[in-house]
């Protein structure tokens, strides 16, 4: 099974490229956002917790969004592999998700790092405002952003280079470019 992480700040192209990934490599996607979506509107246990923890303004608990991902895997099993987005954000998710994937006889097979520097996420995510509308695609929200994702998420990539299961990807060029060497990328991991 080919399970891939696409990584990267705000702005570095994460969901254009993850388009083009699912597309390509027939997997499944999953965002704990839309995860968690499903199992509320499902009404399903896990959702109708989750649910309460949301409707109390706090996150919803690492062990749960565990859960809700094993689930949706469990429902994948013939799936040829998966797309995370998103998730995991933070080291203890990563342990747990390999824990929770290894039970089931997989594992990460790579995390792709779309690399782009600050100043180009900066114009994209201004740009993208301009073009369309979105309040959040603002100087200070961006910043802000970038700076809740060096302190909180991009330690995560470390986690992975000693796992030996991080590849960086040059996150600046076309679209094209850019799929080119995720593409290049994940022949390497498939090859091994």
């Amino acid at each position: 099974m080919l399970n891939i992480i696409i990584f990267g700040a705000p702005g570095s192209g994460k969901g254009t490229q993850s388009e083009l990934m699912i597309a390509k490599n027939e997997l499944d996607y999953i965002s704990t956002g839309n995860v968690l979506r499903a199992a509320i509107k499902e009404g399903t246990e896990l959702g109708l917790i989750a649910q309460d923890y949301i409707n109390q303004g706090l996150l919803v608990p690492d062990d749960l969004i565990i859960k809700l991902i094993a689930g949706f895997l469990d429902e994948k099993s013939e799936s040829k592999g998966v797309l995370f987005d998103g998730f995991p954000r933070t080291i203890p998710q990563a342990k747990a998700l390999k824990t929770m994937l290894n039970e089931r006889g997989t594992d990460i097979s790579v995390l792709i790092d779309l690399q782009v520097d600050d100043e180009e996420i900066i114009n994209r995510l201004l740009e993208r405002g301009k073009v369309s509308g979105r309040s959040d695609d603002n100087l200070d929200t961006i910043k802000s952003r970038l700076d809740v994702y060096h302190t909180q998420t991009a330690p995560l990539a470390t986690y992975y280079i000693s796992e030996g299961k991080h590849i960086a990807i040059k996150g600046v060029g076309s679209i094209e470019e850019i799929s080119l060497r995720i593409d290049e990328a994940i022949q390497s991991v498939i090859s091994v």
